[in-house]
């Protein structure tokens, strides 16, 4: 697309933006594909699309709820219609983290927040089964290959450590697989691991080595479906493989590594992750890498590139300054090595308030390329059960994005950061206000503020240097930085202007681009030219992203 078509573009209204913005810059095919600097998008499935209104209640569950705490009809579909209209596109987003899929219990509880059912995810009845509210397998195989298509990766979120809530529909699996209390107090490892989390969520004893039988609820609902027999069949033949003990953890790794050899996710966000003992990550890593390959050798059309299953872990409070380590306060365990290839960092919220930009994106580069060199973390700025958002009135929109897009490690994009989805929900109380649906009218009214988050988005999509690279500030006032990023025969550098003077502005690019070299400012769609060193923008923003053309 030429110069002069584009430049008209960014004046045009947003749905001509949205069709064309994909074709600004010609598609890099040698561009690799990098986990550490991967912009994810996080979303509850059930508040994000609802593109089929016909699976909006299942198995009766029709109670009032309180605010925000009932099944909303996001579905499956819905996510599929928005890769396929290039939302995640435009937004430079190459992988979706969606909250568990799998069947939930039939009936509602209520925490002390008013009545509640499991349309977060969270409440697993059946791993082996996707929740009809949420969809069918038919659903999730289009979805994955859809998005595949457009070189998005799929997350599915991974749930061993316990089972849904106890309700007069669903009972209480047996004490062979499950302890309902002590409730846990957090003081320690122990009382942080081997207890429940909250009052009836019975914690699955993944510390058992013991044989036991299924539970008998799933049995009569297996033979009800007409599949007990193919269920039983494919569990004999894992046990028989792995040699494991038929103790419950393995179960429920089998069923979650199933999602993987099935339908081709590429990647687990695991749930709890403290409160399940170390050595059941390594498993499941075991298992989830087995099955991987397992995939790509029967399916070898469908590999999307060399990267491994990726398993990034919620060890809540975790924060980068921490390295490898979570500590219990009697006991430090690290949950890198052999298990996870990224821990969410939950220290980035207070960096982003509390830091200047350039000593936390100084800080953030030192670890990554240090005490957690060859793994990641994912930032984020908002979160659905994060009680104290970075920005919850959304009242800056433009820093959000440019502190969570620009920062070295994985971004987290949550549902509606990128249209100021208000994180204050009337009439809500506790994380409901963090799950209201999906805010799709503001598209037109915050046209701005997505149009910033999408080229923040493609930017750190075409250059791994962005959250991958080494940085380097160049100049402090006005803010300049460049990101460096090598692997094999492919390299990458950047330079990022931030809170530049609008109108004209030099920058010094002598350290990073060679006289005479053409360059490319993505930001306002400019070619280019290294003069003596400097470079020349003249555009209506204050921020500046340059690359090589």
């Amino acid at each position: 697309m030429k110069k002069s078509i584009i430049l008209a573009l960014i004046y045009v209204p947003l749905v001509v933006f949205l069709v064309n913005c994909k074709e600004n810059r010609k598609e890099k095919d040698k561009t690799p594909f990098v986990w550490e600097g991967a912009n994810i998008y996080f979303l509850l499935v059930d508040r994000f699309n609802n593109a089929d209104a016909t699976n909006d209640i299942n198995f009766n569950r029709n109670k009032e709820t309180a605010v925000f705490r009932g099944f909303k009809g996001g579905d499956l579909k819905g996510v599929t219609q928005k890769i396929n209209e290039g939302y995640f596109t435009n937004l430079g987003v190459n992988a979706i983290w969606m909250t568990p899929i799998v069947e939930q219990i039939h009936g509602s509880t209520n925490e002390g927040t008013g009545v509640t059912y499991g349309y977060h995810g969270y409440w697993t009845k059946d791993w082996t089964a996707i929740d009809p509210n949420f969809g069918t397998k038919e659903d999730l195989h289009e979805l994955v290959e859809v998005a595949h298509k457009k070189g998005i990766r799929i997350l599915l979120d991974a749930v061993i450590n316990h089972s849904g809530p106890v309700t007069e529909k669903d009972p209480v699996w047996s004490e062979d697989w499950v302890r309902t209390e002590p409730k846990c107090e957090y003081i320690n490892y122990e009382s942080t691991v081997t207890c429940t989390l909250v009052e009836n969520l019975p914690d699955i004893k993944t510390d058992s080595n013991e044989n036991v039988e299924l539970p008998q609820v799933l049995v009569d609902k297996w033979k009800k479906e007409g599949r007990y027999q193919q269920e039983i069949a494919e569990l004999d033949a894992f046990f028989e493989r792995t040699g494991y003990p038929r103790s419950p953890r393995f179960y429920i790794i089998k069923w979650l590594t199933d999602y993987i050899t099935e339908f081709g996710i590429d990647g687990y966000r695991c749930d709890t992750v403290k409160h399940t003992e170390a050595y059941v990550w390594e498993e499941f890593k075991t298992e989830c890498d087995y099955a991987f390959a397992q995939f790509k050798k029967e399916n070898p059309n469908k590999v999307l590139d060399d990267n491994n299953f990726y398993l990034v872990g919620e060890v809540y409070n975790y924060g980068i300054s921490n390295g490898k380590y979570f500590d219990y306060g009697d006991k430090k365990q690290n949950y890198f090595d052999n298990k996870f290839n990224s821990q969410i960092n939950f220290e980035f919220k207070w960096n982003a308030k509390q830091m200047p930009i350039q000593e936390m994106f100084a800080k953030y580069d030192s670890i990554l390329h240090s005490n957690l060199k060859g793994f990641g973390v994912l930032n984020y700025l908002s979160s659905h059960d994060d009680h104290d958002p970075f920005d919850a009135k959304r009242e800056k929109p433009f820093e959000t994005a440019n502190k969570l897009l620009l920062a070295p490690g994985t971004s987290q994009i949550y549902y509606g950061d990128e249209l100021a989805r208000v994180l204050l929900v009337e009439g809500a109380s506790g994380d409901a206000n963090l799950r209201s649906f999906m805010n799709w009218e503001a598209q037109e009214s915050n046209s701005e503020i997505l149009k910033h988050w999408q080229k923040l988005g493609q930017f750190r999509n075409n250059h791994p240097a962005v959250g991958a690279g080494k940085h380097q500030m160049l100049s402090s006032n006005p803010f300049v930085f460049s990101r460096s990023f090598s692997k094999k025969d492919y390299h990458d550098k950047v330079v990022v202007g931030l809170n530049l003077p609008k109108g004209k502005k030099i920058i010094n690019v002598s350290s990073v681009f060679q006289n005479g070299e053409n360059l490319h400012e993505a930001y306002s769609n400019q070619d280019l030219k290294v003069k003596n060193g400097k470079v020349s923008v003249n555009s209506e923003f204050s921020i500046v992203l340059l690359e090589t053309k």
